[in-house]
């Protein structure tokens, strides 16, 4: 198993002159050098066959005892050094000091194709930075995760990814709602990559600490091999980054709700400074369409992290990076420029991903009204969002009649499509179709479209729930079989219908279908 392995993080950046793997507050570094933890038994599940080529490995390596040795910890690549990043952030809203990669160890780095790729284990082992925890996952998170970024790449969704999903062999203690019943599960490790796993946090930590030698050193080398675009560092040159980064994470904001994606913890340590969505714990899709939910246990009384507001937390953790970064530039005023330009972009961003949802080309000066409109009526009754935008493209503009029926199986409750709920949703169809005949698409131009960027196939959390309890017994077909269907999730693919319905009712109160814990 060949890799063209590039470290640069652990060679240009400063390290934790402390080599004992103990919990500790670490500073003036940027990483601590770890081990992974040596496994019982290890096994592979399943790896994705286009990370494998954008590696630059073959199937073949795939199979290998070396591959599996590698992924799961038990060896280490020749002239590599994992190690474990040094972080803080603000979780839910409150700065927590250092956190860093508590369950996550940094293999090395690999250029192909002209393209990085930081490779990183998610369950190996404990680092200097997992506090009161044992650095492991269990299999029922690393699931999750393994087919989650690799679906959010496939939905068009600014990613990490995944390149391996596999069992330690040992057994991972977990309470898995936090109401003290702690059981045993199957431990398991995922590989995951991306171009850098730098998050808000790592320059928090730096500016928390008033270390402006290091975060500057840091900025240097993010711009370096991360922005090299935007030229040599200087003050102009970190307004620059900054103001890139902020573009990065309100495109990726807008896809999350155009897909109807909850992130579930948007901490300021869970934000990449890619612009890439990162750490995929208590996530979900909506279901019915609803701005005040969240799938995280841990945040159901105040939902500070609910879906309506995810686009609010963006700008509040920017926030935070521009405070992190401030000592560099020292003038606050064109961050701030930056900052309500966010606002701004978000709001035309908005509404061009509402047209693009609803077939519409051109611009209107009462678009806003309309949109919100829809999104009133959708509040009415649970809605699936999913199913209604998939089932939206079927409406044909010259008739206003059949909407209820083009849309009927979105809903949950069809028996409550009555009085006035009924009337609100005729008006608005009479609207969308004056709103249609505006525009030049024919119906059958305008689904094309609509079914571009409206997804057929998502991973619902009950769909994720049920591969795990298959794979609770050792099957792991249904693994794969989500695998491949997420690859392709705007194409109609007859052969995964059943896929394409709403969360069935066993689902609605069932631990992994509706709520989650940060728990894994």
């Amino acid at each position: 198993m060949k890799l063209n392995k590039k470290d640069k993080f652990n060679k240009e950046l400063p390290s934790d002159p402390v080599l004992e793997n103990s919990r500790r507050q670490v500073s003036e570094a940027c990483f601590s050098y770890v081990t992974p933890k040596q496994t019982s038994k290890p096994k592979l599940l399943h790896v994705s066959p286009q990370m494998l080529e954008n590696l630059g490995l073959s199937e073949d390596d795939a199979k290998s005892e070396d591959f599996l040795k590698v992924f799961t910890g038990n060896s280490v690549l020749e002239k590599t050094k994992p190690y474990a990043m040094c972080y803080g952030g603000h979780q839910f809203g409150n700065w927590a000091g250092q956190l860093g990669d508590g369950r996550a160890i940094n293999l090395c780095e690999v250029e192909h194709n002209g393209k990085n790729w930081a490779l990183q284990l998610k369950g190996a082992g404990e680092t200097p930075y997992s506090r009161t925890a044992d650095g492991l996952a269990v299999l029922r998170s690393s699931i999750r995760e393994y087919l989650c970024s690799e679906a959010m790449f496939h939905l068009g969704v600014p990613t990490t990814r995944a390149l391996s999903l596999a069992l330690s062999g040992d057994q991972v203690l977990r309470d898995v709602m936090y109401d003290g019943n702690p059981a045993y599960e199957k431990g398991a490790i995922v590989c995951r990559t991306a171009e850098s796993f730098l998050r808000f946090g790592n320059y928090q930590i730096f500016a928390a600490r008033q270390d402006d030698n290091n975060l500057k050193v840091l900025v240097d080398y993010t711009i370096k091999h991360h922005f090299s675009h935007l030229g040599e560092p200087s003050k102009e040159t970190y307004l620059a980054f900054f103001e890139e980064v902020t573009n990065r994470t309100l495109d990726m904001i807008i896809d999350w709700q155009r897909v109807g994606f909850v992130h579930g913890v948007m901490n300021t340590d869970n934000m990449s400074i890619l612009g890439l969505t990162i750490d995929f714990g208590p996530y979900g899709w909506l279901e019915g369409y609803d701005y005040g939910w969240t799938p995280n246990t841990t945040d159901r009384l105040h939902k500070r992290y609910r879906y309506g507001n995810q686009p609010n937390i963006g700008l509040w953790n920017l926030l935070q990076l521009a405070n992190a970064i401030y000592p560099l530039i020292e003038d606050a005023e064109p961050l701030e420029v930056i900052l309500n330009q966010y606002k701004t972009d978000f709001e035309s961003g908005r509404l061009d991903m509402l047209r693009a949802k609803l077939g519409l080309q051109n611009k209107d000066e009462n678009d806003a009204s309309f949109f919100l409109e829809l999104e009133d009526v959708l509040h009415l009754t649970e809605t699936d969002m999913t199913i209604f935008f998939r089932s939206l493209a079927d409406f044909k503009k010259e008739s206003t009649s059949n909407g209820l029926e083009v849309i009927a199986d979105a809903f949950y409750k069809p028996d409550e499509i009555v009085g006035n709920i009924e009337k609100r949703w005729k008006d608005w169809f009479v609207n969308y179709s004056k709103r249609l005949q505006k525009e030049s698409l024919s119906d059958e131009h305008r689904k094309e479209k609509m079914n571009l960027v409206n997804p057929k196939y998502i991973l619902r959390n009950y769909m994720a729930q049920l591969a795990i309890d298959d794979a609770d017994e050792g099957k792991y077909e249904l693994i794969d079989e989500l695998f491949q269907m997420l690859k392709k999730p705007y194409d109609e693919q007859p052969e995964y219908e059943k896929w394409f319905a709403k969360r069935p009712d066993w689902a609605r109160h069932k631990v992994g279908c509706s709520m989650l814990s940060c728990s894994s």
